[in-house]
């Protein structure tokens, strides 16, 4: 069967999901053409229970990778799959049964309809997000959320950090996925890469599903401070690639004269402390500097984002 006659692979990575694996594709929908369980080199026998279902389930493919090539690694290995295979879409789901099925045709359905290119889940818009999930991870999904807006350009989209998505055709054959960030930052890396090739993204609301046996091996802290790290090299790649060498716009001077004045109010405020502790005096021309620098600096960073937010607007 096929999805509105689109063929359909579900690519799902899987580490250690022994346990849950055997939910996740006895409750994959009829219209799903191939599912695509990808082991990023288990230890435990998730192979194995992969390849028993297989032998009942025609549809179930098994990709068993030789080393441990993380989450966005082993996504991007279905996704080959599925390219390499001449399959219309592709929607991810994760392993441990955290992604509902029922939610897969509101996906489907704007790629299918709507002439997106990426649609992805977002759990944040739910009313009762908040109530369900820690505040720890709660918090540091909506700092992600804002710095993946700032970085990627898709200033309307939130809940970066899902991995339920959906891929059509002309993004499969056109991103490098071997150049894609192989760990939790790949959500994050892929937007970044997809709004360089103009693609069209959206955001679809779907329910956040926790406690069904899952168990999640994600540090808050590291994982905010890598992503960050990730967001900034991929922002400076961004403005580079798509506003220098694709196409010129006066954003780029936006943003790098509002650094520079930034940097420029710092000095300024640092020499204003240092001579306040020192003589008891702030010295009046280098505290009126500073407001200027300031001031003109993030004027300056403002009108480069809603700049931003002008060029990407047909992208929603």
């Amino acid at each position: 069967m096929a999805y509105e006659n689109k063929t359909l692979a579900a690519v799902i990575p899987a580490y250690c999901e022994e346990t849950q694996i055997g939910k996740v594709i006895t409750t994959m929908p009829d219209y799903v053409d191939h599912i695509v369980i990808i082991n990023d080199c288990s230890p435990d026998k998730t192979a194995e229970v992969v390849l028993d279902y297989a032998k009942k389930e025609t549809r179930v493919v098994l990709i068993d990778l030789k080393i441990n090539e993380g989450v966005g690694g082993a996504i991007a290995a279905g996704y080959k799959w599925a390219r390499d295979h001449d399959v219309d879409m592709a929607v991810v789901m994760a392993g441990d049964g955290q992604m509902d099925p029922k939610d897969m045709p509101s996906l489907l359905d704007p790629v299918v309809h709507d002439g997106v290119n990426y649609a992805k889940a977002n759990r944040l818009a739910t009313h009762d997000y908040r109530q369900k999930v820690p505040f720890v991870r709660f918090f540091g999904n909506s700092v992600l959320s804002l710095l993946t807006k700032i970085a990627s350009g898709y200033w309307h989209v939130a809940d970066s950090q899902t991995g339920y998505t959906v891929a059509d055709k002309k993004v499969l054959h056109t991103i490098d996925w071997d150049s894609m960030y192989k760990r939790y930052g790949q959500p994050n890396d892929l937007l970044i890469k997809l709004n360089v090739e103009n693609f069209r993204v959206r955001d679809v609301p779907t329910e956040p599903v926790y406690d069904v046996g899952e168990k999640s091996g994600i540090k808050v802290s590291r994982v905010v401070f890598t992503i960050s790290n990730i967001l900034l090299k991929g922002f400076f790649w961004r403005m580079k690639e798509k506003y220098i060498i694709r196409d010129f716009h006066p954003l780029v001077l936006f943003y790098t004269t509002g650094v520079m004045f930034m940097l420029f109010s710092l000095g300024f405020l640092i020499r204003v402390i240092a001579m306040w502790v020192l003589h008891g005096d702030a010295p009046i021309l280098s505290s009126m500097a500073t407001m200027f620098f300031f001031s003109t600096g993030i004027q300056s960073i403002f009108f480069a984002m809603w700049f931003d937010m002008e060029s990407n607007r047909d992208l929603r």
